[in-house]
C-alpha cells in the first residue's frame, strides 16, 4: 500500500470511531498480529518437528540408493574389465596360433623355393657343363637334340 492509501484509512477509521477509541483499536490490532506471528511460527515449528523424522527417512534411503547404485556400478566395471581382459587374452592366443603357423608355411615356402633354386642351378650347371664338353649341338643357339 502507498502512504496515500493508509493516509485515506487512517482518517476513514478516525471519522468511523473518533479519537478516543483509536488507541485501543490499535492496540487490539497489535495483540492480534503478534497472535497470528506466534501461531504462524508455532506452526512451522510443529511441521518442522513432524518432518523431520520423515526427511531423515528419505535422507536414509538416498543414501541407501546412492550405495546400491555405485556397488551395482563397480561391479559392472569390475565384470567389463575381466571380459575385456579374457577377450584380449583369447585375441592374443589366436593371433600367436596365426602367426605360428604363418611361419611354418613361410618357411615351408622358402624351403621349397631353395629347393627348387638348387634344382635348378643344378640343371643350368648341366647344360653348361654340357655346352662347355660338347658345343656342337648349341651351335645356332639353339638346343639340337641327338639321338642316342
Amino acid at each position: 500500500m502507498s502512504g496515500q492509501e493508509i493516509f485515506v484509512i487512517v482518517i476513514i477509521a478516525l471519522l468511523l470511531f473518533g479519537a478516543e477509541k483509536l488507541p485501543d483499536i490499535a492496540k487490539g490490532l497489535g495483540k492480534g498480529m503478534r497472535d497470528f506471528k506466534k501461531a504462524t511460527d508455532e506452526i512451522r515449528r510443529e511441521l518442522e518437528t513432524s518432518t523431520k523424522d520423515i526427511r531423515q527417512d528419505i535422507n536414509d534411503v538416498t543414501e541407501s540408493i546412492k550405495k546400491d547404485v555405485t556397488e551395482l556400478s563397480d561391479n559392472i566395471t569390475k565384470d567389463v574389465n575381466e571380459v575385456s581382459d579374457s577377450m584380449k587374452n583369447d585375441m592374443n592366443d589366436i593371433t600367436s596360433d596365426v602367426r605360428k603357423e604363418m611361419n611354418e608355411v613361410t618357411e615351408t615356402i622358402e624351403s621349397d623355393v631353395n629347393e627348387a633354386g638348387e634344382a635348378i642351378k643344378k640343371d643350368i650347371k648341366g647344360v653348361t657343363d654340357d655346352l662347355q664338353s660338347d658345343p656342337g649341338d648349341y651351335s645356332d643357339g639353339y638346343y639340337k637334340e641327338t639321338s642316342d
